[in-house]
């Protein structure tokens, strides 16, 4: 049972980085409220599942890019345009935005179109999805008691 929640976080945290609308916050408040998990080993799967699912984002934008125009591709062009235009005016501490719903996961995938530094990229992304899961955390504690 304990192995099956910690795998649910990790793939609903996952598939919430990624391009495919998703969301773990759910699956993290009720394994949390349970208080049958260990709350810095949820923050530790969450962020790490999280920010792999941005590194698919990176991956795609690095070098899938040439399929942009195709209707099956993830990112629709004025999604892209506008997570260009923030890397324009922030440069790659816009990456620190990367946990925002509906910008974030843009952010990522045009990180990798303008060949961000991959080390660069996972320490910032890494930073942003840890503080984001940590505050999560901080807010249901207080909210859950």
């Amino acid at each position: 049972m304990i192995a099956s929640g910690y795998a649910s976080l990790a793939l609903s945290a996952f598939l919430a980085a990624t391009l495919i609308p998703a969301s773990s916050e759910v699956v993290l408040s009720g394994l949390l409220a349970s208080g049958e998990f260990d709350r810095g080993l949820l923050l530790a799967v969450a962020s790490t599942a999280n920010t792999l699912g941005s590194v698919v984002n990176w991956l795609l934008g690095r070098f899938c890019l040439r399929w942009r125009d195709r209707r099956w591709f993830p990112v629709k062009r004025e999604a892209l345009d506008r997570a260009s235009r923030w890397f324009g005016r922030w440069g790659v501490w816009s990456l620190l935005l990367a946990w925002v719903p509906i910008i974030g996961d843009p952010l990522t995938l045009a990180a990798g179109v303008l060949k961000v530094d991959f080390l660069r990229f996972l320490a910032l992304v890494a930073l942003a999805k840890t503080t984001r899961y940590a505050a999560l955390l901080g807010l249901l504690d207080w909210v859950v008691g």
